[in-house]
Formats: C-alpha cells, structure tokens, sequence
C-alpha cells in the first residue's frame, strides 16, 4: 500500500508559494496551530478543506495526497 505523503506535499505547496501557515490558515479560516499539525502528520483535513486546498494550489486531489 502507497504511503499518503499529503504532510510533505502540503509543506512543499506552501512554501512554494511563499505562504507561512498562519497566512494558509487565513486563507482557509482555520487556526495557524491547524495547519501546523497537517504538516506533523497529526491529523488531516476534512474533505472541504481539502477542497479548498487544491482551489488554492491549483493542484488536483492526486497530486496532493500522493
């Protein structure tokens, strides 16, 4: 079974885009502490949320869960 990296990719996409994770967390109206915990593998976001994620990386489901 393929590991999900969507920590590593979420990190990768922000920081590519020159965002800290309190402006990702603004942009997504969630707390900056949130987002950091996607990023350590603690927990993960809701469907919507990562809806609104590939809105904002112009990234697709795939590319940014695998």
């Amino acid at each position: 079974m393929k590991e999900m990296n969507f920590a590593k990719n979420l990190k990768a996409l922000r920081v590519a885009s020159k965002l800290t994770q309190n402006q990702l967390a603004k942009l997504l109206d969630v707390d900056q502490r949130t987002v950091s915990a996607w990023e350590k593998k603690i927990c993960e976001p809701d469907f919507n949320t990562l809806k609104k994620l590939c809105e904002i990386f112009d990234e697709d489901y795939n590319g940014l869960l695998s």
